[in-house]
């Protein structure tokens, strides 16, 4: 059977998965593996058991009897850079995108260059902005021994290929190192001669011939989890990933990022064909997550039994309209069950989502909506978004593993002869009162 095989390392599960030409997955192994700390014990990423399982998983993967790998590719978490010295070597740590930044280094930034989050389409993150992280290394006597800053696919891709490459959707992710304006690496990145660390670009879609394997430079996870929407549907749309964050994904939205959206969190990516993506985002998983726990406690129920909530359209007409409020804010006592509690709090998320969405969304071509993630499976949720957007048409869609599917499509043409399958993207369509 001939496949791909597809390296995806998220922070806490790093996966491999065998992928056919059908773009079924036919085999996986997944691990995980604790963290390290780096000099400043701040927790990080162990590089070097990172480097260590790759190159088992991929020894394994000549051992698997029925299986023909034609290709390898490679999707990771972002804002992460891996130092090569000049053998070839790691030369530092994988620092933690969320390591404290230091006060002293930002302030120096920002007296030599200001602000630069409308150009480089980055609001102002921190360690979350890696050409912050090479700015404060450069800072150190440990710059001048690394002679290139991977960002962390493209060390997965090197560690098969030996090339010391860039990729579009790594550098374009909020790292304040691409310029969105001029579409090339902004002013301050050239002044500060950073550019000599960071190796030359490699498309997204073309692949390195190593042995008898198609090898692809990696992606950046959110990039590459967009592609299977990319490649399933033409007419404008928006993708709403659910987890912790609730990030609004749109590709159609041409209009510069604005001062008044980067202070709402909005931000611009890159797909893997070099497009913009406008994205806003909440912290709505995670507010989930901690009032369940307060609705568990007070009504004596499993932390789990919102899942059993179906949404009651009584409920929200009784509820709707209500004073704009954070649910944290609210007293349980105002309730007299817990589904009413609970449509109230997700109401109260919708109201943050709504104002979210439409950040991206206002003045765009965009018709329909797209939910993947937890809240796709969430009804509550899917029936208030479509009250939301009554102009919408609104889907809970899921791709299995997209990230990894996404990565496997990107070299599609470099390794499979079969047309692309028109069901990569299961749907299921909402609307305010029911559910097709």
């Amino acid at each position: 059977m001939n496949c791909i095989a597809i390296l995806d390392i998220g922070k806490t599960n790093k996966k491999l998965f065998l992928i056919d030409e059908h773009y079924r997955i036919v085999w996986e192994r997944g691990e995980s593996f604790p963290e390290t700390t780096d000099e400043d014990g701040d927790a990080c990423e162990d590089v070097a058991l990172l480097t260590r399982w790759v190159k088992e998983s991929l020894h394994e993967l000549t051992q698997l009897p029925g299986f023909t790998v034609k290709a390898l590719n490679f999707s990771t978490y972002g804002a992460s850079l891996v130092y090569l010295d000049y053998q070839g070597q790691v030369a530092a740590p994988l620092y933690n995108y969320l390591k404290p930044y230091p006060e002293k280094v930002q302030q120096q930034f920002l007296d030599s260059y200001g602000s630069l989050s409308w150009e480089t389409a980055s609001p102002a993150l921190g360690s979350l902005n890696s050409g912050l992280q090479l700015y404060r290394l450069k800072q150190s006597s440990l710059y001048g021994k690394i002679q290139y800053a991977l960002h962390l696919p493209q060390y997965i891709s090197y560690l098969v290929t030996g090339r010391a490459l860039a990729d579009i959707t790594s550098v374009g992710c909020h790292t304040m190192l691409w310029d969105f304006t001029t579409k090339d690496y902004h002013q301050w990145v050239k002044k500060e001669g950073l550019t000599d660390k960071l190796p030359p670009f490699f498309s997204c879609s073309e692949t390195m011939t190593i042995g008898d394997y198609q090898v692809g430079v990696g992606l950046h996870d959110s990039s590459s989890a967009l592609i299977p929407y990319l490649t399933s549907f033409s007419a404008p749309f928006v993708l709403i990933s659910t987890g912790t964050w609730c990030i609004t994904l749109n590709p159609f939205n041409k209009q510069p990022l604005t001062a008044a959206e980067l202070e709402q969190d909005c931000l611009c990516y890159l797909t893997y064909e070099g497009n913009p993506v406008k994205a806003a985002r909440i912290f709505a998983g995670n507010e989930h997550e901690q009032q369940v726990r307060r609705l568990a406690e007070y009504y004596q129920t499993p932390v789990n039994y919102y899942q059993q909530v179906a949404f009651d359209p009584a409920i929200f007409a009784l509820l709707h309209p209500a004073d704009i409020s954070r649910f944290a804010d609210r007293s349980l006592n105002d309730f007299a069950s817990y589904e009413i509690a609970y449509h109230r709090l997700m109401m109260d998320i919708m109201e943050q989502q709504k104002h979210s969405t439409e950040l991206v969304t206002t003045g765009t071509p965009v018709k329909r909506i797209f939910v993947d993630g937890g809240f796709g499976r969430n009804p509550v949720y899917m029936h208030l978004l479509a009250a939301a957007f009554p102009q919408m048409e609104v889907y809970a869609a899921s791709v299995a593993q997209a990230t990894a599917i996404g990565a496997a499509l990107a070299i599609h043409q470099r390794w499979n002869p079969q047309p692309l399958p028109g069901d990569l993207v299961e749907m299921r369509l909402y609307t305010h009162n029911k559910t097709i």
